[in-house]
């Protein structure tokens, strides 16, 4: 859990310096860590990257949060390969808007575990 409040800092700090598209990466990995730190407390085998697929793990039926992990799992790829877009380079795609979206995004699945991690 550690590390996904560390991860979410750095995350902001992308966000604070332009780099939105590891702002959003960053995002997803902190929130992604602090899912697994839950399933591991709760003796869950957790498997993959997919937010949604460990929250769905989880049994969380929130709407909002959902909404989130699937705003954080278009980011996995996405925002570190150029490949991933027709042209251009993953900079070219994201803005300050999607990177505090993501932000927000994992600041809620993180909170959501610290609170469920007591």
């Amino acid at each position: 859990m550690a590390q996904a409040e560390r991860d979410l800092g750095k995350a902001r700090v992308d966000l604070e310096h332009g780099y939105h598209e590891w702002a959003c990466f960053t995002a997803h990995q902190a929130a992604e860590k602090a899912l697994k730190a839950v399933m591991e407390r709760l003796g869950k085998v957790a498997r993959g990257h997919s937010l949604l697929g460990l929250l769905q793990g989880l049994d969380d039926g929130d709407e909002a949060r959902l909404h989130g992990a699937r705003v954080l799992d278009r980011y996995y790829l996405e925002a570190r390969y150029p490949n991933g877009f027709p042209s251009g380079a993953p900079l070219d795609y994201f803005d300050e808007v999607l990177a505090r979206e993501a932000i927000d995004a994992a600041d809620a699945i993180v909170r959501f575990c610290r609170d469920h991690l007591g």
